[in-house]
């Protein structure tokens, strides 16, 4: 009964989001960013799925990345496994980056480098890179990544902690230098309904995790919002609603 229950309202804010801010249209040819993480997997599973019903009519392929210098490891075989059980199409692809040393590239001469991001960014701008070519030569228009609601809290925090200013990713930003819109159709799911799907489901785990992965600050605001929880078991809501309102969440 739970189950059903936690699926029946994975699947109602999936659909509501793609309502309220217009992400998915007919004849869209979607991208999915397949990492391999339960977002990821969730994201592919609900829009393959919706895909079936025909309205909207769309069309979904899945992309995975590898990094070649970042120690972590996704089973690949059982990502085509995954993808092959929904119909959905998968492209592998391998890249990577200058070395890093203490979050910052050895290459003196990077622009990368001089605004010294950690590995993190580096390794998000290099899959994004593929995945916009891949994109483009595929025909789609629209790239889906798997961005949940926490992820855009977390986001919003991190702007007006660091940036004095109060926004955050958006659910669909149409970019301006390609014929591409990224959409996070995940946006309004909270993380531990995910987590408890992806249980539910048996999702595996990547077989290592990237040692990266808590060195961030995106960490330190999970702590902070974990605190604003406990003083405030109504924060996530009043979070959002702030979001919402302030129309932070569909860029053109």
């Amino acid at each position: 009964m739970e189950s059903r229950r936690l699926e029946k309202r994975l699947n109602e804010r999936f659909v509501k989001a793609m309502a309220t801010y217009h992400l998915i249209e007919d004849d869209d040819h979607i991208l999915v960013g397949l990492s391999g993480g339960k977002d990821s997997l969730l994201l592919l599973e609900l829009l393959a799925k919706r895909s079936l019903i025909q309205h909207p009519r769309f069309k979904v392929e899945a992309l995975h990345v590898r990094m070649e210098n970042i120690h972590y490891e996704t089973d690949t075989s059982y990502l085509q496994q995954f993808c092959d059980n929904l119909g959905i199409k998968l492209h592998v692809l391998t890249t990577s980056f200058e070395t890093i040393e203490n979050g910052k590239l050895k290459n003196e001469k990077s622009s990368i480098k001089r605004r010294q991001k950690q590995p993190c960014f580096l390794c998000s701008w290099n899959r994004r890179k593929q995945m916009f070519n891949l994109a483009q030569e595929l025909g789609c228009n629209k790239i889906a990544l798997g961005h949940h609601q926490d992820d855009l809290i977390y986001t919003a925090l991190m702007n007006l902690t660091f940036q004095g200013r109060f926004d955050t990713m958006p659910a669909r930003l149409k970019m301006r230098k390609m014929p591409l819109e990224i959409i996070r159709p995940l946006c309004m799911i909270p993380e531990a309904d995910i987590k408890a799907y992806a249980e539910l489901r048996d999702y595996q785990k990547q077989k290592k995790l990237c040692p990266y992965e808590t060195n961030s600050y995106r960490t330190d605001i999970k702590q902070l919002y974990d605190r604003m929880e406990q003083l405030n078991p109504e924060a996530r809501y009043s979070i959002w609603r702030a979001i919402s309102s302030d129309n932070k969440l569909i860029e053109k």
